[in-house]
């Protein structure tokens, strides 16, 4: 399968259509979390009060991040072509639906989402899982081998190959993770020429 053949397209947010902002680092401290543990999943096993305290930090912060977003290199014009084409667009994040919308207004892009193909930690279990991805195929009613999930991180791309969906890596200079990607693109709008 060519890339250009593809029609069914999911998108990580941070960091794959915007530039990446998020200081990992910092909010593993704010919040008392170990260096090593991943952030949504250290929340999901602490007691529900501290964990409900702690995700209204999180969403308080993500937010002020989301307002000022900007996209990423070539990001804008690849959705629109893809959207010209006639494709159908998602978006598979692991922050907040609410807050996936607000980026997508900062850059510009929230025509060409609907709300309901943007997925949220709420909506489905965090990538990697491949719940969301596959929740979107449903949806769609498409089989998850004719989509392709774009994203700037592993998870996406195991994410992407648990489902059974294509991969493609933007926004990486090198591919640390060969065997999980089907396509590198150095950013956006490489990507966007490589369909031509």
């Amino acid at each position: 399968m060519s890339l250009r053949s593809i029609r069914h397209w999911v998108f990580d947010m941070d960091g794959t259509l915007t530039v990446a902002v998020h200081d990992f680092a910092a909010i593993r401290v704010a919040l008392d979390i170990p260096a090593q543990d991943d952030i949504l999943t250290h929340l999901a096993a602490l007691p529900a009060a501290e964990a409900a305290a702690k995700h209204a930090w999180l969403l308080e912060h993500e937010r002020e991040l989301a307002v000022a977003s900007q996209a990423a290199p070539g990001a804008v014009a690849l959705v629109r072509e893809l959207a010209a084409r006639g494709c159908r667009l998602g978006i598979l994040t692991r922050n907040a639906r609410e807050l996936a919308h607000v980026t997508l207004e900062a850059i510009g892009l929230a025509d060409c989402f609907p709300v309901q193909d943007i997925i949220g930690r709420d909506e489905a279990p965090p990538k990697p899982h491949p719940g969301g991805l596959l929740q979107l195929a449903q949806a769609w009613d498409v089989a998850p081998a004719q989509m392709v999930m774009v994203g700037d991180y592993r998870f996406d791309l195991d994410c992407g190959r648990a489902a059974g969906a294509r991969t493609v890596l933007v926004n990486v200079p090198q591919n640390p993770w060969p065997q999980l990607v089907d396509w590198h693109a150095a950013d956006c709008g490489v990507l966007h020429g490589m369909l031509e």
